[in-house]
């Protein structure tokens, strides 16, 4: 766990999106990183492909940097409605 330095502006961008979303402004912080952090890794994958990824991940134990990196981690997955 660290500081990040961020400008008052992000700030707020983070705590009107974290309370839309309902997310603490750590977590809507820590989303967006996540969501950014993917979107450089698989610039072809689209929004939705990106959160399948993040919920692969989170199956998996949680997101890690190597886990992303893996050309077959980005491999989409589809989603059925219904399924839990």
């Amino acid at each position: 766990m660290g500081i990040v330095k961020i400008s008052d502006l992000m700030h707020e961008n983070l705590r009107v999106a974290g309370n839309a979303l309902s997310r603490s402004i750590n977590a809507q912080a820590e989303h967006w990183m996540r969501v950014g952090m993917l979107t450089e890794m698989h610039p072809e994958l689209d929004h939705r492909e990106i959160c399948q990824l993040l919920i692969r991940a989170e199956l998996a134990g949680g997101l890690d940097i190597t886990m992303a990196a893996t050309p077959s981690a980005a491999k989409p997955v589809a989603v059925r409605a219904g399924k839990h």
